[in-house]
């Protein structure tokens, strides 16, 4: 199952309200989903009511293979840069390691 944390659309017309949950990538937008990590209103005036994430949750799941998308990865940014300079930082390390591995199997062919 591949794991995708994204926003999950509530609210009403014209008022928009957020969910970050933690779903499969095949179900749709407003279907089912595993965990809520936390919230985001956009039509929130105060920054500190617009925006809420639990930072721990996030990051167990990226540890177990979940996917930010884009607008989650600039929220989460926003929130708490840390869990995704860590994410970066865990990929290039990852590019780093195939980089290396794919230089020594040409050598040796």
């Amino acid at each position: 199952m591949a794991l995708k944390i994204r926003l999950r659309q509530q609210g009403r017309t014209n008022r928009p309200f957020y969910r970050l949950v933690v779903t499969d990538s095949r179900s749709p937008r407003d279907g089912k989903y595993l965990e809520a990590l936390g919230w985001y209103n956009p039509i929130e005036a105060e920054d500190d009511k617009k925006i809420s994430f639990k930072s721990d949750r996030i990051e167990h799941w990226l540890g177990l293979g979940a996917q930010l998308s884009e607008s989650v990865e600039s929220l989460v940014h926003r929130t708490s840069p840390q869990v995704i300079s860590d994410l970066r930082a865990k990929k290039a390390a990852h590019q780093a390691k195939m980089a290396t591995k794919r230089k020594r199997k040409s050598a040796k062919a």
